[in-house]
């Protein structure tokens, strides 16, 4: 089968509402969209993959603001459903590299309609790749179940599959964590990590060369640990391990940098790229989205990529 997508990515999707203000003194906030599997789906659309997205939206004031929005950045939203439920938002503050603010409204909402129902064979097998994440798993049982059918499709189609379990205290707790990861664990090609939060919430592993080691004899082919601690990415696989930079030190707003990452790395791995060309063009995506405010707003497009990647600036 010729794949018609280089990715697709199964999540929820939320309102943003942003500010450089602190949330007490700001009469304005500005209207956006995210969500971890969305913002990795337009971080590799906006470097000019042909992304889809699996998700359900509410039928509420901001379905045709979200639904135009993505269609107008080129996502397929074919298996996009619409549900009588109501969107989930988030809103995010920051005044300053160490002063931030974050606030969840995301019980019952529309994304946590996703079931089995909603994964389609022939359409996971159309893609290169297939990603999810552990938030995506925490949405709901349902939703849950549907992660792991979607991978075990795509395993058995040799479809790449790609994981983050990304770990927030706000949205799960470690023991839920660790249970979603090592049910996906299985089904997974491509791991994505946080020092910080992931790997210190699921494993009771100390060193780094002892928790590639781990999830490499798991199966896993491709683990990519983001260190907050040395600002980079190590990037290993079960005979070595390479370190890439961080692209940036002028941070404004780190808010899914790490979903950038993910996305413009898995629309390099698409196109042909190895693991280190993928992150070093990963680190440019995200430093200069963790240049602006927000999750999606701030992702950069191809040509400012590729750009510095090409002038070998990195």
């Amino acid at each position: 089968m010729e794949k018609k997508f280089d990715l697709i990515t199964i999540g929820e999707s939320l309102i943003e509402f942003s500010s450089n203000q602190k949330l007490e003194q700001a009469e304005c906030l500005h209207k956006y969209y995210g969500g971890d599997s969305l913002v990795v789906a337009i971080a590799a659309r906006r470097l000019n993959s042909n992304v889809g997205f699996i998700t359900c939206v509410g039928n509420d004031a901001f379905k045709d603001f979200m639904l135009k929005s993505w269609q107008d950045e080129g996502l397929d939203t074919e298996h996009v459903k619409v549900v009588n439920s109501q969107n989930g938002f988030y809103m995010v503050s920051r005044t300053g590299i160490h002063e931030k603010e974050f606030i969840y409204y995301r019980k019952k909402i529309a994304p946590a309609k996703l079931s089995l129902d909603d994964i389609d064979e022939e359409y996971i097998k159309s893609s290169k790749i297939i990603y999810a994440s552990g938030v995506t798993q925490s949405l709901s049982m349902a939703s849950r179940e549907a992660v792991k059918h979607a991978f075990e499709i795509a395993k058995e189609n040799g479809v790449i599959t790609a994981y983050d379990p990304n770990y927030s205290s706000l949205i799960s707790n470690p023991e839920e964590a660790k249970e979603y990861f090592y049910e996906i664990a299985p089904y997974t090609d491509i791991l994505f990590m946080s020092s910080k939060y992931d790997t210190k919430s699921i494993f009771e592993i100390d060193s780094l060369e002892n928790i590639i080691k781990h999830l490499t004899d798991l199966g896993i082919q491709t683990v990519i640990i983001k260190s907050s601690d040395n600002l980079g990415y190590y990037i290993g696989t079960s005979s070595k391990t390479t370190f890439v930079k961080f692209y940036t030190q002028n941070v404004v707003d780190t808010t899914s940098s790490g979903d950038a990452f993910n996305g413009a790395f898995l629309h390099s791995i698409a196109h042909g790229y190895n693991n280190v060309e993928s992150a070093k063009i990963a680190s440019i995506d995200a430093g200069l989205q963790a240049q602006g405010i927000g999750a999606v707003k701030s992702t950069p497009h191809h040509d400012e990529v590729f750009q510095i990647y090409n002038a070998g600036e990195f």
